[in-house]
């Protein structure tokens, strides 16, 4: 039972740093970090880099949200720890 909890565990925290890595990217990233070359690309009338500090973040935020949870839908279906 240990050897799974920690296979469990392990998974789980890998999706969590690939996950946080993804939002630091485009949140600090794109939005402060590379802004500038982002801000030659337009979207909408708004420069890219403007809209990833306004906007795009949260929406990616949102949506890592949605891919963790099913993601840990489908880990704790695996390791038959799911809530159903």
């Amino acid at each position: 039972m240990s050897k799974k909890f920690d296979s469990y565990w392990r998974r789980n925290k890998r999706y969590l740093f690939i996950l946080l890595s993804i939002w630091f990217l485009v949140s600090f990233g794109f939005g402060i970090f590379f802004v500038d070359e982002l801000n030659t690309i337009r979207i909408g009338g708004f420069k890219l880099g403007f809209w990833f500090a306004q906007q795009g973040s949260i929406y990616v935020f949102v949506a890592l949200i949605f891919i963790y949870v099913k993601l840990m839908n489908k880990l704790d279906k695996e390791y038959e720890v799911n809530e159903d």
